[in-house]
């Protein structure tokens, strides 16, 4: 629908090489005046992104004209403590708890749990690859096109070993078929409930994983290429939750030490 409605009619008469900035901010006052919202404008300019990075690739373009994107109020979100996220996997239904643990602990996409191959499951190595995302029923690339890799705890090692059954080729499925997002949010509403927790959804289980990392000290950059955000501006939301990470590098200036992505590590003193 936003090629159609929306980019066909504003560039579809141009040549790739005639989109520029200039063309690109006068779509975004023309949806601003339609009052189109912030976010909107920005869904509409990653579709144009996409296809502008995919007739470079084609080499029907020689470079990527830049997008400024428009400002968007940072929406609140809710995520578990990290006593509240153990209650949660103790409450689980058996046949569930792993795509819970992997999602508290990996922090995938629903679509990308539903689409999650053994294939692309290292569980000797402790790691997995999200190589494709389903939406509305169809399997592609994840959100922003890009694979990425995500190292796993001995935990969700663990639990994905005890998940394991027979040769299915999908981590998570129901009775041999790819699990659909609308039959997703039951048993994660039972297990809230079991665990005298409020109701959250699975994005909130991606949030925990990215909040309890900032928590732990994780440098942002670091939290950005695990959830595969597309740009730090994403991942910022997280920052306030680690306040300790710039007090101990700043704290730095005042003594000796060396910075490591926890924190400082100070050197002994001289006897």
């Amino acid at each position: 629908m936003t090629l159609r409605v929306h980019l066909k009619p504003a560039f579809g008469k141009l040549r790739l090489d005639a989109i520029g900035p200039k063309q690109i901010e006068a779509y975004k006052a023309t949806k601003v005046a339609a009052r189109k919202t912030p976010k909107t404008i920005n869904n509409h300019l990653t579709v144009l992104r996409k296809l502008l990075h995919v007739a470079a690739e084609w080499g029907k373009l020689k470079s990527i004209p830049p997008i400024r994107w428009m400002k968007v109020p940072q929406p609140e979100f809710d995520f578990l403590t990290f006593e509240e996220s153990d209650r949660l996997i103790a409450a689980t239904e058996p046949s569930w708890r792993a795509m819970i643990v992997v999602a508290l602990r990996a922090g995938l996409r629903l679509g990308e749990l539903c689409a999650l191959r053994w294939d692309d499951v290292d569980l000797v190595a402790g790691r997995l690859l999200v190589r494709q995302s389903v939406a509305r029923g169809i399997v592609g690339t994840p959100k922003n096109g890009r694979m990425r890799e995500i190292p796993l705890s001995a935990f969700t090692v663990e639990a994905l070993k005890a998940h394991r059954r027979g040769k299915a080729k999908l981590v998570f499925a129901q009775h041999g078929r790819m699990n659909k997002k609308d039959e997703c949010k039951w048993p994660l509403r039972r297990a809230c409930r079991n665990a005298g927790l409020r109701e959250v959804g699975w994005h909130a289980l991606r949030h925990t994983f990215a909040s309890q990392l900032a928590m732990k000290g994780v440098p942002l950059g670091s939290i950005q290429e695990l959830l595969g955000h597309s740009t730090i501006e994403m991942t910022m939301r997280y920052a306030h939750l680690s306040p300790e990470v710039g007090r101990a590098a700043v704290s730095l200036l005042d003594g000796q030490g060396t910075y490591k992505a926890h924190g400082p590590e100070l050197a002994p003193k001289a006897s």
